[in-house]
């Protein structure tokens, strides 16, 4: 479910058409089923010195709303902040932030994700319904049973066919050596253990560390603003703006992040619109091993890697981190909430790390005025913003217990 460490992000820059120059050669982008996409073609610098980045332009024709004809706009690759881990103690967000939960919201998600597997939900929002308080409550903790059960009646099929492929290419092997049944017995081997650990998974009651962790794509408690409450309402980490295709989940998978820097140009159909918080205790990032380990560059024959660092603020204390979110809606679908966490410069201790972008956290005082954006200025906004409410950060290299991954494998 995580990304990887460098994802496409759009950098808008205002720059006038003319500027193209001779020196650009057209190519085309594909969208997801390989087909030249109807909405962007995109003039790459024919000098790789540039490095990766790309200008594009509206296509003739198109009304794709992202992309002003009279602009060029960058798409670079950058890092991104890509997991956090997030608070979903309801009971304290009620006490400490005055918050209630949006019930039908988290009813409707919890059913939907019965016949949805792309819902993503983390074991730690579930936990939250262990205790049901109400009719609603254990409605959705009926729900999750459901959602338990079902998910290991799969996993139990999927693991006694790994069983058997298991068996059958032993027993082919002991006549006589083939790729095939030797791809087979090393593939079963190592998938066998996966199914048991998932389906282990599904009967523990203890949360883990990893279960409070959100990726990109998961659903996650976001703090909004409505009639004058503060409401929780569970939303995907990955934002897709209101007046965009379905088709840009895929064009754009790095949209889970706002650059500070794009707030009044990609965003601005969320910034200073329709703004969320969420309340996280760390958040990890990919970066450089090396850097991570202190050390400014590669050994002698040492091969470049990437590791998960653990940045946590010194004190130790909840962040509230500023997002956007958007409500997107579609005839004959559900609606989809969705959301991006604000990202900016890293302070010298991230950067230090080898990491060049940092969440951004607000002051709790400024909580309401942040999900009441109409109701101020662009300049009272980024002033909420202001990288002076941000804690000093420690950090460390992530080990134990990582992120599941199905296999790819077949």
């Amino acid at each position: 479910m995580s990304a990887a460490a460098s994802t496409l992000s759009l950098s808008i820059s205002a720059v006038p058409l003319t500027s193209k120059g001779s020196g650009s050669r057209e190519i085309s982008r594909k969208n997801s089923n390989g087909m030249p996409s109807p909405y962007w073609q995109i003039f790459a610098p024919n000098s790789s010195k540039n490095g990766p980045k790309y200008a594009c332009r509206q296509a003739i024709g198109s009304q794709f709303p992202l992309c002003a004809a009279a602009y060029w706009f960058t798409v670079q690759e950058l890092p991104m902040c890509y997991s956090a881990m997030v608070r979903s103690d309801y009971a304290k967000f009620v006490r400490e932030y005055g918050a209630k939960l949006s019930l039908k919201n988290f009813y409707e998600l919890f059913y939907r994700r019965l016949g949805d597997s792309s819902i993503l939900i983390p074991k730690s929002v579930e936990a939250a319904f262990e205790m049901p308080q109400s009719e609603a409550e254990r409605d959705i903790k009926m729900a999750i049973a459901q959602y338990a059960a079902d998910r290991e009646k799969e996993l139990l099929a999927d693991l006694e066919t790994q069983r058997a492929r298991l068996a059958k290419a032993t027993a082919k092997l002991q006549v006589k050596f083939t790729k095939t049944a030797a791809a087979d017995q090393r593939i079963a081997t190592k998938k066998i253990p996966w199914y048991e650990e998932k389906i282990a998974k599904l009967h523990q009651t203890r949360l883990s560390a990893i279960d409070s962790r959100i990726f990109p794509g998961s659903y996650v408690p976001v703090m909004v603003m409505e009639y004058g409450e503060r409401v929780l309402k569970l939303m995907r980490y990955h934002c897709r703006p209101s007046h965009v295709p379905e088709s840009f989940d895929k064009e754009f998978p790095g949209c889970y992040n706002a650059r500070k820097d794009s707030l009044k140009g990609f965003w601005r159909h969320q910034y200073g619109k329709t703004h969320g918080v969420i309340v996280i205790s760390r958040f990890y990032e990919h970066v450089p091993r090396h850097l991570a380990e202190g050390r400014q560059s590669l050994q002698p024959g040492e091969k470049p890697g990437t590791v998960v660092v653990e940045f946590w603020p010194e004190p130790e204390q909840d962040l509230v981190l500023a997002c956007v979110w958007a409500r997107w809606t579609a005839p004959g679908v559900p609606d989809l909430l969705s959301f991006a966490i604000i990202t900016d410069d890293p302070p010298p201790e991230v950067r230090a790390v080898g990491h060049d972008r940092c969440v951004v956290p607000i002051r709790p005082k400024d909580i309401d005025t942040w999900l009441q954006p109409e109701q101020s200025t662009y300049e009272q906004l980024d002033a909420i913003l202001d990288p002076s409410a941000r804690p000093y950060f420690r950090h460390a290299l992530l080990t134990g217990e990582t992120p599941d991954a199905e296999e790819q494998e077949s």
